[in-house]
């Protein structure tokens, strides 16, 4: 167990009711079920429970309305008229998740659980940090490794990022993952929402890089979720390649180039450590397609992803997405 940070009581400084969790959801209402179920149970509970819905075309819409008096927190449900895709869906749950006035937001999808004491223990490190990334559990119940961790310049995950915890029960990150990022409004307020152009993918790890420019972001060692979705994967011994699809290998490439941009805009865009970054992220998905799902027929949406990139990175109106704060500067 992780130890709590010294010098702050959580019961005073923390308000669970000051917390949003955000769902994004599509077409998955059994799993949404699970996840509304753990958070019957949940103690304490968030103040506010915002859903929204990809424009699901199953009984999503009955399923959340079944949980109204079951859950003991506010339940807001927006369905979206379409598929905005993960990205869409969060920048979403986060923009009304902040017009709520929520002081934190607890970003997930719709295929997970959360373990009934989760928030208690994101909580325990709200009074020190401003973004936060608890643990989770595998659908098998083994120990999850995220990527934490980005190479800057080619941003892309380091694949081998440590993953002990010392007494401090933490590590610094300079990425996200909007499957359990804990995020305090402050930040969502000089930073914007996500960016919703991304529709899949690079989504959230270019969320949390923008974050960890202005805050200490970190990654604690507090299992609060778990995964309720087996996923075909290859165990590589110290963490696991998972099966993906044809939607995710062209946007994993096309995406590169909304990344660009913003390393542009920052000024940390390098030619070379970036392009370098695509062309082991292009190779990445060769394997995957390779090893865990045996088959090459993939490899036309990465060229795909890789030509409706060139014209995202030609396009002059392009443009970051705003901080909520209009007195903040932009990116």
């Amino acid at each position: 167990m992780a130890a709590a940070p010294e010098s702050h009581d959580v019961l005073t400084s923390f308000d669970p009711a000051s917390a949003t969790i955000a769902v994004v959801t599509y077409n998955r209402s059994a799993l949404l079920t699970r996840l509304l179920e753990s958070l019957v149970v949940m103690d304490p509970k968030p103040g506010h429970i915002v859903i929204v819905d990809n424009a699901s075309s199953d009984d999503t819409t009955a399923v959340v309305e079944s949980f109204r008096s079951r859950i003991g927190s506010e339940i807001v449900y927006r369905k979206l008229d379409t598929n905005t895709g993960g990205s869409g869906g969060f920048s979403e749950g986060m923009r009304i998740a902040y017009e709520l006035g929520s002081e934190w937001i607890w970003l997930m999808d719709d295929d997970v659980e959360v373990l009934p004491d989760g928030l208690a223990r994101m909580g325990v490190w709200a009074p020190r940090f401003q973004s936060i990334q608890g643990r989770r559990y595998d659908y098998d119940g083994s120990e999850f490794y995220w990527q934490y961790r980005v190479a800057d310049r080619m941003g892309i995950p380091i694949p081998f990022a440590p993953a002990g915890f010392g007494p401090s029960g933490y590590k610094e990150m300079n990425s996200g993952c909007f499957e359990g990022m804990f995020i305090h409004r402050d930040i969502v307020r000089r930073i914007g929402l996500p960016d919703p152009r991304f529709f899949i993918y690079w989504d959230d790890q270019l969320y949390g890089w923008l974050a960890s420019r202005i805050t200490t972001s970190v990654i604690v060692d507090e299992f609060v979720l778990r995964r309720t979705r087996e996923i075909k994967q290859w165990d590589m011994g110290i963490r696991h390649m998972n099966a993906s699809s044809d939607a995710y290998r062209y946007y994993i490439m096309r995406n590169r180039a909304h990344i660009k941009r913003y390393y542009r805009t920052v000024g940390a865009y390098s030619p070379v450590l970036f392009g370098a970054g695509t062309a082991l992220t292009f190779a990445k998905e060769i394997i995957r397609l390779l090893v865990v799902e045996r088959k090459v027929s993939g490899t036309r949406h990465l060229f795909r992803g890789l030509r409706d990139g060139r014209k995202i990175a030609r396009d002059r109106s392009w443009r970051p997405m705003p901080p909520l704060d209009a007195a903040q500067p932009a990116l």
